[in-house]
């Protein structure tokens, strides 16, 4: 009967690591999904981030807008690529080795209300610096040239 006991417990605390495990996984899809909502963009135009930003419901909380998002002109294929090994540790980020075109929209006033948000674009072609989770989860940054 102990034998017993302890075979389910052992059962009951696998199925719940298992579970853990696979909440975990959503998650990091999740964080994808969003990163590839908020960063992605192949054919993003500096001219569009009003625009592009309204459509994709980038704020924070529905409420305000996001003072500064950056679009990365690139597949999620080739951004994922930089988690994948085409990327080097950068303060516990990774940073891309090759450029990218990037479209940095900046809020043209302080604050603002949602969805009435205006921004200035630029575009820029930078190394990245973002957060892998297997995936990417986070745009850190961007830098035009490397330390020593």
């Amino acid at each position: 009967m102990r034998i017993q006991s302890v075979c389910l417990l052992l059962v009951l605390v696998s199925a719940a690591a298992l579970s853990r495990d696979v909440e975990k996984k959503e998650s990091i899809k999740e964080r994808y999904d969003k990163f590839i909502n908020q960063h992605i963009n192949e054919n993003m135009s500096d001219k569009r981030c009003d625009a592009e930003i309204r459509k994709r419901k980038i704020s924070f909380d529905n409420k305000m807008c996001k003072p500064k998002n950056t679009f990365i002109r690139a597949s999620n294929v080739t951004v994922k690529s930089v988690c994948m090994g085409e990327g080097e540790p950068y303060n516990g980020q990774t940073r891309s080795t090759e450029h990218f075109d990037i479209v940095v929209c900046e809020l043209k006033k302080n604050k603002g209300k949602y969805p009435n948000c205006h921004y200035n674009g630029k575009t820029l072609n930078r190394r990245i610096i973002i957060k892998c989770e297997i995936f990417p989860v986070h745009y850190e940054g961007d830098i035009d040239y490397f330390e020593n």
